[in-house]
């Protein structure tokens, strides 16, 4: 098993509108549509369609959407076996409604993502003790994160923590992960440093390094990525060219596109491009799992800094 991702399973129920509403303001939609999402299984489906062997645990509910999710994780090429199916509660959903400038916001409701099996952790250790690379976020309770972070170390593992949604984070976790990989907002919530520079990046990526974590990416959408090592090496990688139309779960093609990259033993600076990439694709479909790219789709997008015209 090269790629395990430990994380939430939502259904997403997506609103698309000329533009975000204000509070307490109701405007009139476009479009309705319902897409199977969740941090953990955007991400493993992403490194999944890319080639990866990869598995994902997580849990559902005993819902209408539990089924259609794990036959969508299946249809990916995503190994199941440890997706729990929990009686008595709700599977996750994600309410997101999405702007014509591909803005948007989201609400969750975590349901069975809360549930997590304790029995589900010896599967899991069993899992890690063969895998390469473990993939985290933040949807699922945070001390079952850092239970799985520990887990990997203790195989040696490399963990790539996905601080999102944005909240603070116990210092033993930037000292348990490898990779940290923050967008814009979570950053300013980590560091309070708001980063509207390469400059900002930097003086952000910093302070990550300084609290444990080796390498420190910094997401910036269209502006690209900025990444630096604990050793010194530190880059600007400009975004890739494409016309977006949805960014929801761009941030999740861009960790599982960074992990398959770093399973197969590229180097981090090429891995970066190989996450920068997948998420640029991804932007330019509705929908999370569905706007996941192939691996031949990412490969042209790396040779032609584009896709899509």
């Amino acid at each position: 098993m090269s790629i395990v991702v430990f994380g939430s399973i939502n259904m997403d129920l997506v609103v698309r509108s000329p533009r975000l509403p204000k509070a307490g303001e109701t405007i009139v939609g476009h479009t309705f549509f319902t897409a199977p999402g969740g941090k953990g299984a955007n991400q493993s489906v992403a490194a999944g369609k890319l080639g990866a062997d990869v598995r994902l645990f997580g849990s559902v509910g005993d819902d209408v959407f539990a089924e259609t999710l794990r036959q969508s994780l299946l249809g990916y090429g995503v190994n199941i076996d440890g997706v729990f199916k929990v009686t008595g509660v709700p599977s996750g959903v994600a309410l997101i409604t999405v702007d014509d400038n591909a803005e948007n916001n989201i609400v969750i409701v975590p349901g069975a993502n809360n549930a997590f099996p304790q029995t589900g952790f010896l599967q899991l250790e069993a899992a890690l003790s063969k895998a390469k690379i473990l993939l985290l976020q933040l949807e699922i309770p945070i001390e079952q994160v850092i239970s799985a972070a520990q887990m990997a170390k203790a195989y040696g593992v490399t963990v790539i923590l996905d601080p999102a949604p944005a909240r603070q984070i116990p210092d033993e976790l930037y000292r348990l992960a490898d990779v940290i990989t923050p967008n814009e907002t979570e950053t300013q919530v980590l560091t309070g440093i708001t980063v509207n520079s390469a400059e900002d990046a930097a003086k952000a990526a910093t302070e990550l390094q300084r609290r444990g974590v080796r390498y420190a990416v910094i997401k910036q959408g269209g502006k690209g990525v900025y990444w630096c090592e604990a050793s010194g090496s530190s880059e600007s990688v400009p975004a890739f060219k494409v016309k977006a139309i949805d960014t929801v779960a761009a941030g999740d093609a861009f960790n599982g596109g960074l992990a398959l990259a770093l399973s197969e033993g590229k180097p981090f600076a090429e891995a970066i491009r190989w996450g920068s990439a997948t998420g640029a694709i991804s932007t330019t479909r509705q929908g999370a799992q569905p706007s996941m790219p192939s691996r031949a789709e990412v490969e042209q997008c790396l040779r032609e800094g584009t896709f899509g015209g």
